[in-house]
């Protein structure tokens, strides 16, 4: 597998490997973190053009997509009922999304973004407890609350490599 940046002509493939993951987490009772269609083709157009969305190639398909970028990030200046790790700079790991059933694809784009900085912040749903397993397994750390622009509340989560 390689990461590489994300290309108009993905936008098909990478609507799809998002349609199956709002499915998942509907199925797996998750059904408000995304949706019936966040993101939104204009925003992966967005991060696409501001070259920030990133997929993940296995063989000769895509098998992951997500956001990379540096922050600060706006939904991450305020955090409540906890602190960040540091205020050191920090990437930011958004819209991370794999093809069904395939393994592993999560954990090598992470390993990817780690690569890139070695301060991490990414948040979740309340309700996705699959993330939230996944993250504390990769050594994440919950450290408070946040809200999206919208309101909508998310657990924060960070991690720092070792140097």
């Amino acid at each position: 597998m390689y990461i590489r940046k994300t290309e108009p002509a993905d936008l098909e493939d990478v609507m799809k490997i998002y349609e199956d993951a709002r499915r998942f987490m509907k199925e797996n009772g998750n059904p408000h973190q995304w949706g019936d269609n966040y993101p939104t083709k204009d925003l992966v157009m967005q991060d696409i053009s501001e070259g920030k969305s990133y997929v993940c190639i296995d063989g000769d398909s895509i098998a992951g997509v997500f956001y990379f970028g540096m922050g600060p990030d706006s939904t991450y200046l305020k955090i409540y009922q906890g602190s960040w790790l540091n205020d050191e700079p920090y990437g930011v790991v958004h819209r991370i999304a794999s093809v069904s059933r395939k393994k592993g694809v999560a954990s090598f784009c992470l390993d990817w973004c780690f690569e890139k900085h070695p301060n991490i912040r990414i948040d979740t749903h309340r309700d996705n407890l699959i993330m939230q397993n996944f993250l504390k397994k990769h050594g994440f750390v919950q450290c408070g609350i946040i809200y999206l622009e919208d309101g909508s509340e998310r657990l924060a989560y960070q991690k720092l490599l070792k140097y």
